[in-house]
């Protein structure tokens, strides 16, 4: 085959076969084919989509370029959730220990940030000697002691979705369902799930903006994963804000230790972040067959915050892992960044919106995202709201703080945080995080 010419098949329209992604992806993995080509291919890709049938064979052959494990060793239904992504989405760090403390494994593969948003594996490695890398012979042994494991993609599990996505995320080919499909549901089939719980964002701060898009989404891996033999369900989750009050990979690791604490709540901004976990938790404990009803679930996960089982089941995770325990059990002895800036804005009134987007992409100049593949993350830089959609403030009031290393930055960074709120005089509608359920049968309004 010529890639050149598969390259122009599909910048044409033309639908490409297993056998012909099989090749390209195959000789990518290999080395054969180089980056600028699979660039224009993921290009072609973005503006001409992909038929369901070319989704699936793209999927199945990410699945298979590399080994698909195995863990019916492990007693109990295997669960595992993937979140689209979202600004100030940690979800997965509280989720998973609450999760594992009502008696359902998780096997959590997870990716790094894309684009304006983080990603699970840099949030986890803020913590100190905490290993994502880990063999997959360690996997089964974590998750077989502990109930719950969280790594990257290893060189053995869909180690074509593992190139693809880093390239991805710096060719501006994120937003496109299949592609998107493909990868989520690659590495969560390689990992041994026998259910998978989605948690699909939409609005300004999601990769898909639009609700029509992440319906679309939803029903793209839903049907893939029913297809796969693995019961599947997706909530569509609103992103037009921040989720919860931190931004950057170790400020999330301090709130969501605060979650599982109990310490934040109603009054403390992560109100929204608990109302997304506790659903999603909710329904992961009824696809481990712990509860009948999602609800029951969200009772349950309330439980394990309350009797304290989530947290210890996160602190014994980071030990698992490699991690030091001190410096989640001292969450103050953490070094700080060289900046601690106040953002104030000028007039006062009632906060109508937070812009996520510009919050997202302003943490990546403060140094908590990459612009290139081979960035490092500064694990300490992003942004802390002091103020949400509803609160009021003052004239010239504190409404966020932002943490940086760098100097040159400052003063950018300060005027595009304050230029992220809209301030009014009306008091906004309350919204829900959680606006639908997407399983088997369709979708229907969350209630």
């Amino acid at each position: 085959m010529n890639v050149v010419e598969l390259i122009r098949k599909k910048r044409g329209g033309e639908p490409l076969t297993e056998e012909e992604f099989r090749y390209l992806l195959g000789g990518y993995v290999k080395g054969e084919i180089p980056d600028y080509q699979i660039s224009a291919f993921l290009m072609a890709c973005y503006f001409r989509g992909m038929s369901d049938e070319e989704t699936v064979a793209f999927t199945d052959v990410m699945l298979h370029s590399g080994v698909v494990l195995d863990l019916s060793e492990i007693p109990g239904i295997k669960v595992d959730k993937h979140s689209t992504g979202g600004v100030g989405d940690k979800v997965s760090l509280i989720l998973a220990p609450i999760v594992a403390a009502c008696g359902v494994p998780v096997p959590m593969i997870s990716g790094r940030g894309l684009g304006h948003t983080g990603g699970t594996l840099d949030k986890l490695e803020s913590i100190p000697g905490f290993n994502t890398r880990l063999s997959i012979p360690e996997y089964k042994r974590i998750i077989r002691e502990t109930g719950l494991v969280m790594i990257g993609q290893t060189e053995e599990i869909a180690p074509a979705d593992k190139r693809l996505y880093a390239l991805r995320d710096v060719t501006a080919t994120i937003e496109c369902i299949p592609l998107i499909a493909g990868s989520i549901m690659s590495k969560k089939l390689a990992g041994g799930t026998n259910a998978l719980l989605l948690d699909v964002k939409t609005g300004r701060g999601a990769f898909m903006q639009s609700t029509e898009n992440a319906l679309q989404l939803a029903l793209t891996l839903v049907g893939i994963g029913t297809a796969s033999g693995k019961e599947t369900i997706a909530f569509i989750t609103d992103m037009s804000q921040p989720l919860g009050v931190t931004i950057g990979n170790w400020l999330e690791v301090v709130e969501s230790v605060e979650c599982l604490l109990g310490r934040r709540g109603i009054d403390d901004g992560s109100e929204d972040l608990m109302e997304v976990t506790h659903t999603l938790a909710g329904g992961m404990l009824m696809l481990g067959k712990k509860t009948k009803t999602i609800h029951e679930g969200i009772e349950r996960s309330r439980k394990a915050i309350k009797d304290g089982s989530a947290y210890r089941k996160f602190v014994q995770l980071v030990e698992a892992q490699g991690g030091d325990v001190s410096s989640i059990e001292n969450l103050e002895r953490y070094p700080l960044s060289n900046h601690v800036i106040e953002v104030r804005i000028g007039e006062g009134g009632i906060v109508q919106e937070v812009d996520p987007l510009e919050l997202g992409l302003t943490s990546i100049l403060l140094g908590a995202g990459r612009q290139r593949v081979d960035d490092q993350i500064e694990p300490k830089a992003g942004i802390v709201l002091k103020k949400k959609v509803g609160d009021s403030v003052e004239d010239h009031s504190v409404v966020a703080l932002f943490y940086t290393d760098r100097d040159d930055i400052i003063e950018s960074a300060r005027k595009r945080i304050a230029g992220a709120y809209r301030v009014g005089k009306m008091l906004p509608p309350r919204l829900s995080r959680i606006i639908s359920l997407v399983d088997q049968n369709g979708v229907t309004e969350w209630k």
